[in-house]
């Protein structure tokens, strides 16, 4: 459970990670970046389930857009040629991570998931360019607009020989079924935002130049509905998914996390796939 927390004591604790400005209104919007640039999730990745849980702890938020920075929401573009061999050559070369490493990396992941569900208030994901790490997140919010740019892709877990089990697979059957999430994973599909809307994982594809002024609009509409009233929608829409971490997210990452502590990612592996064209 978050402690209750005020905008004005976190507003610049995450600020090498995160933009956080908020209205009067209770309108908070949440700009992942690093040094101004597309987000680096390396860095952003300790700072997020911190941040999430003072958000859950600040009732004066009502409404929060979720977004990204420039090109990328949140994206893992893989070097290729020589520099993915020797990238994969360095993996390969690095010492077995220590299992209290590994444990650690499991309970911030868990906080992140969980911290997001604790949020009560409705949240607008605005996902401005490619998702390829940690995809779960926007569909966590409970309206997800998408650029005409952005597209969908896990390149951080199967096909970098890692086990889908830290949130991604508690989320992304529940929005485009179990089948389609199976073959997404395994042959490290790109969903473009049109296939994500046909699917069901996506409200509105919005062209990028307007994908913030829809967010705010729908924003400025949500917030003339009581506080009471959205925190108890929030809490109804996000209960199935609280359910589902209670009985499958420690099982799903333990299963990712032996992976780590046995092997190394090998990008190697997947060099495409075998996707038609």
């Amino acid at each position: 459970m978050s402690r209750v927390t005020k905008f004005e004591e976190y507003q610049d604790r995450y600020s090498d990670c995160y933009v956080l400005e908020k209205t009067d209104d209770g309108i908070l919007l949440m700009r992942m970046h690093t040094d101004g640039g597309p987000v680096n999730w390396n860095k952003a990745a300790s700072s997020t389930p911190n941040l999430l849980g003072d958000i859950a702890g600040d009732r004066d938020v009502r409404v929060i857009i979720f977004t990204g920075t420039g090109e990328n929401f949140n994206a893992d573009f893989r070097p290729k040629g020589e520099e993915l061999k020797a990238y994969a050559a360095k993996l390969q070369a690095a010492p077995q991570r220590p299992a209290e490493d590994v444990e650690a990396s499991g309970w911030s992941g868990r906080n992140r998931h969980n911290n997001m569900l604790d949020i009560d208030a409705i949240m607008i994901a605005a996902v401005n360019g490619p998702v390829t790490i940690h995809s779960e997140l926007p569909l966590m919010c409970d309206i997800v607009l998408a650029s005409d740019t952005a597209y969908f892709q896990d390149l951080a877990h199967f096909v970098s020989n890692l086990a889908p089990g830290d949130g991604v697979q508690n989320i992304w059957p529940r929005a485009i079924g179990m089948n389609r999430f199976r073959y997404w994973q395994l042959m490290g599909q790109k969903i473009t935002a049109q296939q994500a809307y046909d699917w069901g994982a996506v409200n509105e594809v919005v062209p990028n130049d307007k994908l913030l002024d829809r967010a705010w609009e729908i924003a400025h509409y949500l917030v003339r509905f009581s506080p009471v009233t959205l925190r108890n929608t929030r809490r109804i829409f996000v209960q199935e998914l609280k359910r589902a971490a209670v009985n499958d997210l420690a099982l799903g990452q333990n299963m990712e996390l032996l992976g780590m502590t046995s092997i190394h990612p090998d990008p190697l592996l997947w060099d495409g796939g075998v996707l038609p064209d």
